[in-house]
């Protein structure tokens, strides 16, 4: 429920600091954090959100700020569907109750890269050094209103890395946009769908050919085939070969 403050005794004199009156006023309104950062909004401050967000990604698809801000205004279907199949699920339901998070505090990189070549840890970790990205760049949700369901999107985004390890792509472009087609299919996201149709116009004409007649068509038959790949602990798979772990997901060997 929402907690409402009393109007009968006057706010004047009684030693609260200002920033605790605000807070008040914030809770006396109904809008108050679910969770650390979260910013309350309205149905139409979403939409006018998804808009200015959707058009700079759109202009420039590295503005993951603006990718993120993207997915959480305009997931509010896909979330609870995504949500949903996790709780039936007995790996996915242990992975929303006990919240693990992928980050560099929560990994011990020197056993990852001690690992042999071909497991999952191991690969992960080639491909954050190859590439040159960190687990830490995702960014905490903001704009879900639901904390369960703001769990449901910081997961998917922390395992986006384990995405392009699993199907062997790269971060550039191509790889990007390859890796969009088998989350659209897999997850439903409206930013995902956004990024699988309009990434491809700035790819090269020998790419977009690659992409059209080999990638696109493998990724979407893999994220079909695929069972839910937020419902992995990944955390405890990381001995396990890519290739086993592939197979029992679902995806098909890359092209």
């Amino acid at each position: 429920g929402t907690a409402r403050l009393s109007r009968a005794e006057p706010r004047a004199g009684d030693g609260r600091s200002g920033e605790e009156e605000e807070e008040e006023e914030e809770v006396e309104e109904g809008c108050y954090q679910l969770y650390p950062g979260h910013i309350p909004t309205s149905p139409l401050q979403k939409a006018l959100l998804a808009a200015g967000s959707a058009v700079m990604a759109l202009c420039d698809p590295y503005r993951h700020d603006m990718v993120a801000v993207l997915g959480e205004t305009t997931g509010c279907l896909a979330l609870p569907n995504l949500r949903d199949k996790m709780k039936r699920h007995p790996e996915g339901y242990r992975i929303l109750q006990e919240r693990p998070r992928i980050r560099l505090s929560t990994l011990d990189m020197d056993r990852l890269r001690g690992l042999p070549d071909g497991t999952l840890g191991r690969e992960y970790v080639r491909f954050l050094e190859d590439n040159k990205v960190s687990p830490d760049t995702r960014m905490p949700p903001k704009f879900v209103d639901d904390e369960e369901l703001a769990y449901v999107i910081q997961r998917y985004r922390e395992v986006h890395d384990l995405m392009h390890t699993l199907l062997g792509m790269p971060t550039n472009m191509l790889g990007e946009v390859v890796v969009k087609w088998f989350e659209a299919v897999q997850t439903g996201l409206p930013m995902c769908v956004l990024g699988a149709a309009f990434g491809p116009v700035r790819l090269s004409t020998r790419k977009l050919q690659v992409l059209a007649t080999e990638l696109v068509p493998w990724a979407i038959r893999s994220g079909r085939n695929a069972s839910c790949i937020l419902n992995v602990y990944y955390e405890q798979r990381w001995e396990q070969p890519v290739e086993s772990l592939r197979e029992e997901i679902g995806i098909f060997p890359p092209p």
